[in-house]
């Protein structure tokens, strides 16, 4: 069997929000997906809400991952508890709330795991080792396919995730730096691997917020609260074609849209 796997780019404000729901379901459609992971930790310009997580999950996805803010709107905190569909950094400290990986039920019974996993360069370090961790997990995991979400700024820090994993799960993939790689491929061993999806929400942004707040920024400017740009926007994505009986990707593709 052949599943397609869809992973969306962190969706970023109420733009970002509103082009997910108008297009993720055609596009499923469209693409034949049989499951669909969104990164949505930036719904809110910075952090998730409940609310907006239901809007993600209404719009299509099978699951939410989320990644460095996480806690930036802490009334998630009970939503992870309660809803097993939505995932954060494994690697957070086993102190904070819900979870870091899950297996969910795919076409014909398939069990899909899906793993978050948070990076340490250039991020607070205040994590427990993402390599390390990932193995952990992978050993508790009763799985038929395993998909990795790795929320992370250095470019090296995700290739090696991926080299790492290479053979041991079907898919990685890079979220956080909001800028769609063109590195999509599938590894010696099998793995399918890009390292950033991208983002879904403004296109004329700096990574989705709009550019004079960042400009100030570095300009030495007195502190302002991003907000999400307004105008047009996109959804970037990866979709991975999975062999489920090889237990191999046999095919990587960006599917990206804009208005």
């Amino acid at each position: 069997m052949l599943l397609h796997l869809l992973a969306v780019g962190d969706v970023v404000g109420d733009g970002g929000l509103d082009y997910l729901a108008s297009h993720l379901r055609a596009l499923k459609k469209l693409k034949g997906v049989d499951f669909a992971v969104v990164n949505g930790e930036n719904a809110s310009g910075v952090g998730v809400t409940p609310r907006q997580a239901r809007a993600i999950f209404d719009a299509g996805a099978d699951v939410i991952t989320l990644g460095n803010h996480t806690w930036n709107r802490i009334q998630i905190a009970d939503f992870l508890e309660e809803n097993p569909y939505i995932l954060r950094p494994a690697n957070y400290t086993n102190r904070v709330p819900g979870r870091g990986w899950g297996v969910f039920e795919g076409p014909r019974g398939l069990r899909i795991g899906v793993m978050n996993l948070i990076g340490r360069c250039e991020m607070d370090c205040n994590f427990e080792n993402p390599f390390t961790t990932a193995s952990a997990a992978l050993k508790e995991m009763d799985a038929d396919l395993v998909v990795v979400d790795f929320h992370a700024e250095a470019t090296s820090e995700k290739g090696a995730m991926g080299w790492y994993l290479d053979g041991r799960v079907q898919a990685v993939w890079g979220t956080h730096t909001h800028v769609p790689t063109a590195d999509c491929q599938i590894l010696p061993k099998g793995t399918g691997f890009v390292t950033d999806l991208g983002m879904t929400g403004p296109i004329q942004s700096v990574l989705g917020i709009r550019p004079e707040l960042s400009i100030n920024r570095f300009l030495g400017g007195l502190p302002r609260r991003y907000e999400a740009a307004p105008g047009p926007c996109k959804l970037d994505s990866v979709l991975f074609t999975i062999d489920t009986d090889a237990r191999k990707c046999v095919d990587v593709q960006r599917v990206d849209l804009r208005d």
